[in-house]
């Protein structure tokens, strides 16, 4: 991970200023406020800003002033109620502010979470650093036989040399092409339109989806579960669990309970279908079924089985 000289001069200025406020703060948040955390080779998440805590949710669900009940064990009782029964807007009193850098083709994934607020670097206006994405040795993999949007075997060998070298000479080779049409080459000038080169917004066609891009995302805490639920999953791409993971750990220092709450319900919990409820309550019963008889699919019969630990 690289910061800019600028960026580290930002988090100098921002970490060592202090101000006094009455709205509540968070010291765990509090102590990595600003400070980037590590992410692929490349990247990082760092907390900017945020607004409310578990208190916050607690009160915007009891609508009442104050920080919430005195007993932790109550707070948490309700949020733990909240998110079992899904009700949502409590949350939504929380926000929280993040400055991420992640490549384009991650970026893209992300985007499709279309509740947060966001405002990413314009290659339009600034010339992109020569940074791209690429993957460690072990996270190389070939297409899954039977997942379409997942990895199967791990590469190795000659074949992971291979495709390392041409995920590196490509990046570098349009990187070079990007300069080179801005005008930027040490060799000199290519294309002399005043010596301006080529426009920036159409210089930067050909760089490759591993190129890093920087954005604000700024989100309510309902989304940012939402968010998680999903990109923190086993089954998302590696590339965009690590954010993900990332961002569990600083939704762990800003909101403890909902956290817990959250770990619990979501992350390690199930929901069930409600023919897979008829057939765990036979299984319990003694009664013998069988995916024929349960009326699911092959697929959500084997899913069923693996999560309540059963043999076919």
């Amino acid at each position: 991970m690289e910061l800019t000289k600028e960026q580290k001069a930002e988090i100098e200025i921002a970490r060592s200023s202090s101000l006094k406020t009455r709205r509540p703060t968070v010291p765990m948040l509090e102590e990595i406020l600003f400070e980037p955390i590590p992410v692929l080779d490349h990247g990082f998440v760092r907390v900017i800003d945020y607004m409310g805590d578990d208190a916050a949710v607690v009160q915007a669900a009891r609508v009442s002033y104050g920080k919430g009940t005195k007993k932790i064990s109550d707070d948490a009782g309700l949020i733990n109620y909240l998110l079992r029964h899904r009700h949502t807007t409590p949350f939504e009193m929380c926000e929280i502010k993040y400055h991420v850098k992640l490549p384009i083709f991650v970026a893209r994934q992300w985007i499709r979470h279309r509740t947060a607020n966001v405002n990413e670097y314009s290659a339009r206006y600034s010339v992109l650093d020569c940074e791209f994405y690429v993957p460690e040795e072990d996270d190389l993999a070939a297409q899954s036989s039977s997942n379409r949007q997942g990895r199967g075997n791990i590469l190795s060998g000659k074949e992971a040399k291979r495709v390392l070298e041409i995920l590196r000479e490509d990046a570098q080779m349009t990187y070079d092409h990007y300069i080179e049409m801005l005008n930027e080459s040490e060799e000199g000038n290519i294309i002399d339109v005043s010596k301006e080169g080529l426009a920036r917004e159409l210089a930067r066609m050909n760089l490759t989806l591993s190129t890093y891009t920087q954005w604000y995302w700024k989100t309510d805490l309902h989304n940012l579960l939402n968010f998680l639920s999903l990109r923190a999953d086993t089954h998302a791409q590696y590339e965009i669990r690590v954010y993900a993971d990332a961002m569990m750990e600083t939704l762990r220092r800003w909101c403890p309970i909902t956290f817990q709450s959250f770990s619990d319900h979501r992350v390690e919990g199930v929901t069930f279908s409600g023919k897979a409820i008829k057939v765990v309550k036979k299984l319990i019963s003694g009664v013998h079924i069988n995916q024929e008889e349960s009326g699911m699919s092959k697929r959500e019969w084997r899913e069923l089985m693996e999560v309540i630990g059963c043999s076919e």
